[in-house]
């Protein structure tokens, strides 16, 4: 082996990259014959003043990439693909100082930052043409027409993310406590599943309130929302609700012409069928050109994607500053 890439998925978990070799003939998560090494770290990459913290980052990925070119025997990375939670917002000091540092210690030409959506959508659906709805404890959609990228939501729990986990989460809890004040449209099932779940419905705002995880603590319920809906007209509605928040987002970017994909892809479709079931409903009433399909794979299989695509010159996507960057050291 020589010459290999390193692709990676930073998010709100921690880190996963994979080392694979040029001219595998890989695609998608397995590299052709299945990665040559994988890394992972439970430590998310922080945020601070100027965005996301290059130093942290480079201080895991570092570490994690010497440890797979020696277990790999990979001898250079030369592509490396960082796909970013927040990226299309808080990437300058990524896009100011990564390409740099990963020259200096690796030897790196080719660096691309991708915002996580944007990995979601080529794990999901390849360079195809169609929109990615990306649902998780929030949720944001991309789409392109091969020309250019279109995000929609993805603005977070307090302005946004509108049919996401912690959206879903706190519609029911919100519900839970009408029922518990004798208001009208509560829900007496979602009470109880509250209180079983986080103590006296009185309590709720300090069990929620203070958490720096807020969001992740709110979709914590989506599943008990999603186990009420069978029975609980109260949820069925939220549920509801939230598949007409994601079929909106899709429509919003979704190429007008021609048979798009749109697929959907993260946590929340695990719910399964009290929200997908409304959902492809939702879809198909707005968006009728559209060809639903099932996601390839996740946001990691999405950064390999790109890295085989640039290391073996087949990339064919379109750029973007703020979602899909790519730089190249000249030779020499």
């Amino acid at each position: 082996m020589s010459t290999g890439f390193l692709a990676v998925d930073s998010g709100g978990s921690g880190l996963r990259a994979v080392v694979g070799a040029v001219g595998d003939g890989g695609h998608g998560g397995d590299c052709g014959h299945g990665p040559l090494g994988r890394r992972v770290t439970r430590d998310p990459v922080r945020t601070g003043a100027h965005g996301i913290d290059p130093g942290h980052l480079l201080g895991q990925l570092l570490p994690m990439a010497r440890a797979l070119t020696a277990e790999s025997g990979v001898t250079r990375i030369d592509t490396v693909v960082v796909g970013a939670a927040g990226l299309a917002t808080l990437g300058d000091a990524l896009r100011a100082e990564l390409p740099g540092a990963l020259a200096r210690e690796l030897g790196v030409r080719t660096v691309a930052l991708v915002a996580d959506a944007v990995t979601a959508y080529v794990g999901a659906l390849g360079p195809r043409a169609g929109a990615v709805v990306a649902a998780g404890t929030g949720l944001i959609a991309v789409g392109t027409d091969l020309t250019r990228w279109r995000r929609a939501d993805g603005w977070g729990h307090l302005l946004g993310d509108c049919g996401g986990g912690a959206w879903i989460g706190r519609a029911g809890l919100e519900a839970a406590l009408r029922a518990h004040d004798g208001r009208e449209d509560g829900s007496a099932p979602l009470l109880a599943r509250a209180e079983e779940r986080f103590g006296p419905a009185a309590g709720l705002p300090a069990q929620v309130y203070p958490r720096p995880d807020r969001p992740a603590v709110l979709a914590s319920f989506a599943p008990e929302v999603a186990a009420c809906a069978a029975t609980d007209p109260v949820a069925a509605e939220i549920l509801g609700a939230a598949a007409r928040h994601l079929a909106d987002s899709a429509a919003a970017v979704c190429p007008a012409a021609g048979e798009p994909l749109v697929a959907v892809t993260g946590g929340l479709t695990r719910l399964g069928d009290p929200l997908l079931v409304p959902l492809e409903d939702e879809l198909a009433k707005r968006l009728p050109q559209a060809r639903w399909t099932a996601a390839e794979g996740d946001p990691l299989d999405g950064s390999v994607r790109l890295a085989t695509d640039l290391a073996t010159g087949s990339f064919t996507l379109p750029g973007d500053d703020r979602m899909l960057w790519v730089t190249t050291a000249p030779n020499g």
